[in-house]
């Protein structure tokens, strides 16, 4: 299938946001799919992830979630975890990215998706990975009634002690969700993928929670050290099942 890109510009809460829309080049109308990136921003592994999903017949928006630190890049050097250089951009591009911001976000962001030609009406899912992970269940919070899915890979503080906490979202939600976690991961630890998955047992929506083995923390975008092609395999599988289950696409 041919896949048409765009670059332009967006008006989002607090600013003018970049973005990306993967569109297939054949005629007719299809479902949107919001891509949300890792805390790398828009750059090309996330580029070929986003037009690998619009392969299946979705339109994708990738916006520059980090909009209001700069225009992509938003990290212009190789990212190394725990290097103080790293950690400390990592601080400032999430600093001003907190629960409020994110819903504020991703209603624009769903309000700009449905606006493109061809998104067809009330029909859009969510992905998010690593630190939009959280974005992605908010969305799905923010908009029961128009996100069909939601999936969250590697996504860190999905569960936490705090009221903004997005597993409290749950009752909101009407999405089908899935949520592929990382082992050892500080962000999402195993006491916090319990509490979560006893919300989501409650919540009794439709939902797959699954800690990927022997992946760590950003196993699916391929420049990230933690790469692991097997397990982003499986990934990308099972957001494709959740998106053909949620659009009813054979």
């Amino acid at each position: 299938m041919i896949i048409l890109e765009r670059d332009l510009t967006m008006n989002a809460a607090d600013g003018v946001c970049d973005c990306v829309i993967y569109r297939p080049g054949e005629a007719g109308s299809f479902p949107g799919v919001l891509h949300l990136t890792d805390i790398g921003g828009i750059r090309q592994s996330h580029r070929d992830m986003a037009r690998r999903v619009a392969s299946l017949g979705y339109i994708v928006m990738m916006p520059n979630v980090f909009y209001r630190s700069g225009r992509p890049p938003v990290i212009d050097f190789p990212m190394k975890p725990g290097d103080e250089k790293t950690m400390t951009r990592f601080k400032e591009l999430t600093s001003v990215l907190g629960p409020e911001a994110m819903d504020r976000d991703a209603n624009a962001y769903l309000d700009s998706l449905a606006a493109q030609d061809r998104v067809l009406s009330g029909r859009t899912a969510v992905v998010g990975y690593c630190y939009t992970g959280a974005m992605a269940l908010r969305a799905a919070a923010a908009r029961p009634s128009t996100v069909m899915a939601a999936a969250s890979f590697h996504g860190g503080h999905l569960c936490t002690d705090t009221p903004a906490s997005p597993h409290l979202l749950l009752p909101r939600v009407q999405a089908r969700l899935c949520i592929g976690h990382a082992v050892n991961d500080r962000t999402m630890p195993a006491d916090a993928i319990d509490t979560l998955n006893r919300a989501l047992a409650k919540w009794g929506g439709h939902y797959e929670s699954e800690v990927f083995e022997s992946a760590s923390h950003g196993w699916t975008v391929p420049d990230h050290p933690a790469y692991n092609k097997p397990q982003a395999e499986r990934a990308f599988e099972r957001l494709s099942a959740l998106l053909a289950a949620a659009f009813e696409k054979p």
